[in-house]
């Protein structure tokens, strides 16, 4: 694979050329962890609650179970536990930095990574958190590949974490059933593009004229120098789901294309596709149209449901220790969600230990 670099995806009906890699180092993964919390709600258990049922849900989102965080429990606390195990599973050897993709802050201020990283025993290390809601973690991996090139960082930590639940309306059958909660997190160490787990390209995209898409109303600068009360329910998530769906599967085609290329790699080289878990029927179309066959999609949407930005490193990390994915598998990430946001890149899966 080559090395990491970014590139924009302009337009999801025209494939722009991706840069050739810079020369240098690249970002190598070198360890692997994720985090679930341990209260799991079923199908059955919202259907007591709202106008659904299982049927419902399965047929339009392949969804059955989702984890959800208890009383008391934030975003950081899933995050430590990932990062911890990405550690362990790195060998222990500390980072540099500390990135952590989320979309549920603990607070609106100051950013939830630097308590993270003290947590974690790493006081003193750059800490910050990255916004790109579901496509978080294809941004911070892009942004833990620039400190490691540019020699900022030998090592960094990045985490995707969600508490999702705690921003969705629980009587909005449309997102209730959908989101849940968890975190997933890799190191990355500096290393050679020619390595298995050194990222190639990252291609990135958005386009803000369709924020309104995919958003949560209330509670930010617009809101609240308005001078007027939120209304009834606008602190809650809120998706337009079949514009989501057309952009989505446009968005993400593009971006795997794109990355593909830029890697110098056939789509039919392609081992495994982790795309980000948003809903079974976009899975299943984006996978269709790069014609990835269903053997060589990983998927967990079933038992964790749509865990915003740690969605890919939750999969990754379940597939590995799982066995369906195994080192040397040529690997395709991609997501998308709000801003809007997307983006993918590829890598070949390393020998690491998934905790």
């Amino acid at each position: 694979m080559a090395d990491s670099t970014a590139a924009s995806v302009n337009s999801g009906q025209q494939r722009p050329a991706v840069a050739g890699p810079p020369p240098g180092r690249a970002a190598v993964i070198a360890g692997i962890g994720s985090y679930l919390p341990p209260d799991v709600v079923t199908n059955q258990d919202l259907e007591a609650r709202l106008e659904t049922s299982d049927e419902w849900i399965r047929t339009r989102t392949g969804i059955a179970t989702r984890h959800v965080v208890s009383p008391g429990t934030a975003t950081s606390d899933l995050a430590v536990e990932a990062g911890r195990r990405a550690l362990t599973s790195a060998g222990e050897q500390g980072a540099d930095a500390v990135v952590l993709a989320t979309t549920t802050p603990d607070r609106p201020c100051p950013a939830t990574a630097p308590e993270v990283a003290a947590r974690l025993g790493l006081t003193g290390v750059a800490a910050f958190d990255v916004a790109a809601v579901c496509t978080g973690f294809l941004y911070g991996l892009a942004t833990a590949a620039g400190l490691i090139a540019a020699g900022t960082a030998e090592r960094v930590l990045l985490i995707a974490a969600d508490a999702f639940t705690t921003i969705i309306d629980p009587a909005d059958r449309t997102t209730a059933v959908i989101f849940a909660d968890g975190a997933g997190a890799v190191v990355l160490r500096a290393g050679e593009a020619a390595e298995p787990g050194a990222l190639g390209p990252v291609v990135l995209g958005s386009d803000g004229t369709l924020s309104d898409l995919i958003e949560v109303p209330a509670g930010g600068s617009r809101q609240r120098s308005s001078g007027v009360p939120a209304a009834p329910g606008e602190e809650y998530f809120r998706m337009r789901g079949r514009d989501t769906y057309r952009h989505a599967v446009t968005r993400m085609t593009a971006a795997c294309h794109a990355a593909a290329e830029g890697a110098g790699t056939r789509m039919a080289d392609i081992d495994r596709l982790a795309a980000h878990q948003a809903n079974a029927r976009i899975l299943a179309t984006v996978a269709d149209r790069l014609r990835i066959p269903a053997e060589r999609r990983l998927s967990n949407i079933e038992r964790v449901g749509n865990t915003g930005a740690a969605s890919i490193p939750l999969l990754l990390a379940q597939a590995a220790a799982e066995g369906s994915l195994v080192p040397g598998h040529r690997v395709l990430l991609t997501a998308f969600g709000g801003g809007l946001a997307w983006g993918a890149t590829t890598l070949r899966w390393p020998e690491v230990k998934a905790l």
